[in-house]
């Protein structure tokens, strides 16, 4: 089982005691990735029920912080032979401008990292959010995402994911775009993590709630590092303090903030009440956006 699997298969469970599906659920989830499904017995029996979103994607973009005008489409970037499927979001105004990529949470390319790429390029930046299941058919290609998407994309070999993640920085460097950063979210905050320990022209990287790269790696980190954190988020938080003391021992810029009262995922909006923290994502955004001022322009 790699870290990947290792993760999702943690998250379902604690998303599983948090009451926000039963017992079922959580089984018809766990049979999607590679786990041992004997770990079931040594868990409570939760009824849960499916909670609604604290806000639809796309109705109301509170990541839509900036003055300029934004135009958003899918496109394709070459990634070893293989058109990978991305959202791109720009700003229209003329002029040489800074690019991020942007890394999806492990529910696939959905209107939540839409909205971010879109809030991002509303600041000024040239955004490029893949779908790292392109060859799996793409995120909309599953006929149950929210049980079936996680799974999927902890199967696939953590280095696929980072050479599509290397290739769009090689896009965004066709475009003439740079100086580049990146940012991601849940599992998409550790593949900005492992990015960022594989790819020098990183200048600036945000992972929010991101498990560890492997710390082995971190002597090739280039890029200035603000990482994110739930002050709730137990299971991630327990990492902290490794990252911390690699990034020192090896003199890498690191930043971290843990926001009060949040859980794992709370920048996301169309999360229940009980994940996403309206207050404090709003912070988090605003320092992500003031590092990336700092680093990128």
């Amino acid at each position: 089982m790699n870290e990947i699997e290792r993760y999702v298969i943690e998250e379902f469970i604690e998303e599983y005691k948090l009451g926000h599906y039963g017992y079922e659920d959580l089984r018809r989830r766990l049979m999607h990735t590679n786990a041992d499904l004997s770990i079931l017995d040594n868990l409570p029996v939760v009824s849960g029920v499916p909670k609604r979103p604290a806000m639809l994607a796309g109705a109301d973009n509170p990541w839509m912080t900036g003055s300029e005008q934004v135009e958003g489409s899918m496109i394709t970037y070459d990634s070893g032979g293989t058109q990978v499927k991305a959202y791109l979001a720009k700003p229209k105004s003329q002029g040489p401008k800074p690019g991020i990529v942007l890394t999806h949470e492990n529910k696939g390319l959905v209107e939540y990292v839409k909205d971010v790429a879109n809030g991002l390029a509303s600041n000024g930046y040239v955004t490029l959010a893949p779908d790292l299941l392109t060859r799996e058919g793409g995120t909309d290609s599953f006929a149950n995402p929210i049980e079936e998407v996680p799974g999927a994309l902890s199967k696939i070999p953590p280095e696929r994911h980072v050479g599509d993640l290397k290739a769009a920085v090689d896009y965004l460097v066709s475009q003439n775009v740079g100086p580049i950063g990146a940012i991601g979210f849940c599992f998409g905050g550790g593949q900005t993590w492992r990015l960022a320990t594989q790819d020098g022209r990183l200048a600036a990287a945000v992972p929010f709630y991101g498990p560890n790269p492997p710390l082995e790696d971190v002597p090739n980190v280039n890029a200035k590092v603000f990482a994110v954190y739930g002050g709730l988020d137990e299971r991630i938080n327990a990492g902290i303090d490794a990252i911390k003391s690699a990034m020192a021992q090896h003199g890498k810029t690191l930043e971290t903030k843990v926001y009060p009262d949040s859980q794992h995922a709370f920048h996301n909006h169309t999360n229940p009440p009980d994940r996403y923290n309206p207050e404090q994502a709003k912070v988090a955004w605003a320092d992500a956006l003031a590092w990336f001022k700092k680093y990128l322009g």
